[in-house]
């Protein structure tokens, strides 16, 4: 038992309010930075209280139409790449990840427990291991600077897989039995049993894989070389180029605002079913 104590609370709020102060405080800068113009910015010491320059910054990231060294292409084409390029993941890697769970669990076919392993053991093959031969197959096929060439090679997801697999294995075998009474076949008793069972673990992956599918840096790099093409995180990459004092850190700045808020707004949307899918699967 914890004992109720003022002093105690004290410290704990204080304690919290330094651990928000600290994660906050390089977010704020950067907020600061894009409302100031380039030249304020590289001034000795760096201004800590908003400018008047908020708009035009962002009007001018998400449009285009700066001057740095690197990239100017506008942010609004590069935030809906990303968010095309997630969404894709995300379903796809759901949606393959359930199927094959349910095949895996519910179906007899020969070598059905070597099926999972080989599925299982593609953990240990991430996309950094692979990179080499799935840019070759990828550039041979034609689709560099595409949304297949984006999407495809990150589609597949074993930990997906096992993760309803183990969920699936949980369901009641009555539950099996009444749906085979009633006449339904494996495809409605997948419709319309096991994916309402499992919409709050699907609600947890689709939280973790918008999140893995925005994020992506290396394969994109690889994958795009067109302006059109950039994901939002390639595009601050890409806007990076030469000394400070030729960057319009205003603009970076503001690029990486906005690249934060579509995750950042998924997770406060789905943080209920986010957590309650999570506490799903650990029972």
């Amino acid at each position: 038992m914890v004992e109720r104590n003022p002093l105690l609370d004290v410290i704990s709020h204080a304690v919290m309010w330094l651990g928000v102060a600290i994660v906050a405080f390089p977010l704020y800068l950067a907020f600061v930075a894009s409302s100031h113009t380039a030249q304020d910015i590289v001034q000795a010491p760096m201004p800590l209280l908003p400018g008047g320059n908020l708009w035009e910054t962002y009007k001018t990231a998400l449009f285009g139409g700066g001057d740095g060294a690197g990239s100017t292409a506008p942010v609004a084409r590069m935030m809906w790449v990303s968010f095309v390029t997630a969404m894709v993941i995300t379903v796809g890697k759901i949606s393959i990840s359930l199927l094959s769970a349910f095949a895996v669990v519910y179906f007899r076919f020969p070598f059905k427990m070597l099926c999972f392993w080989a599925i299982f053991v593609t953990l240990m093959l991430p996309v950094e291991v692979r990179i080499g031969p799935t840019y070759q197959v990828v550039s041979d096929l034609g689709m560099l600077n595409s949304y297949a060439g984006l999407t495809v090679p990150l589609i597949a997801s074993a930990t997906a897989t096992f993760l309803f697999r183990q969920f699936f294995l949980t369901v009641p075998d009555e539950l099996v039995e009444a749906a085979r009474m009633d006449g339904a076949g494996p495809m409605r008793f997948f419709k319309d049993v096991l994916v309402p069972l499992s919409s709050t673990s699907i609600a947890a992956l689709f939280v973790i894989q918008f999140i893995y599918g925005w994020n992506q840096y290396l394969w994109p790099l690889l994958a795009t070389t067109s302006e059109d093409m950039y994901p939002v995180v390639i595009g601050i990459k890409r806007m990076i180029a030469g000394g400070d004092a030729a960057n319009d850190w205003n603009i970076v700045m503001a690029t990486a605002i906005l690249a934060m808020l579509p995750p950042a707004f998924v997770v406060v949307l789905m943080q209920k079913w986010f957590v309650k899918g999570l506490v799903d699967t650990e029972k």
